[in-house]
């Protein structure tokens, strides 16, 4: 899988306009995936239907650095799955937390709103909403203890 993981990524990607509807974001998640651990939600016939991306920052900090589940599969625990994986492989490797950054609430945006949700209900909580990271996109980074 590992050469096909920015193909996997782009393919999820574009069927998810509203969170990711930017070219060039598309374009960078899919060339960068390609060096990251990647764990993929797949059917009983070997379609890919979600997959998130982590990225290590340091000994004790890894981050969510891209994740996607194809619309149809949206509320049906994949995204919950990837995401106990990644915490699993996350404390096997002796990280003690994991971040993910996604848009903040003063964006007033459905889509993120449900982002945020999600998030919260997988056991990350909000740590700060910074103006800087994203030109003109407030980015809220979130937390999870390991």
């Amino acid at each position: 899988m590992t050469n096909r993981k920015g193909e996997i990524a782009e393919g999820i990607l574009r069927s998810l306009p509203d969170w990711f509807g930017i070219e060039s974001g598309i374009v960078e998640y899919c060339h960068h995936i390609n060096e990251l651990p990647l764990f993929a939600a797949v059917t009983q016939t070997d379609v890919v239907i979600g997959f998130l991306s982590l990225q290590e920052h340091n000994e004790l900090t890894g981050e969510i650095y891209v994740m996607g589940v194809v619309p149809e599969y949206h509320h049906q625990g994949i995204g919950k799955a990837l995401v106990e994986c990644s915490v699993e492989y996350c404390r096997n490797r002796g990280l003690e937390f994991l971040q993910v950054k996604t848009l903040g609430p003063s964006s007033h945006n459905y889509f993120f709103d449900r982002t945020r949700k999600f998030y919260l209900h997988v056991g990350f909580r909000p740590l700060e909403e910074f103006m800087s990271i994203w030109p003109g996109n407030p980015c809220l980074i979130m937390v999870m203890a390991l």
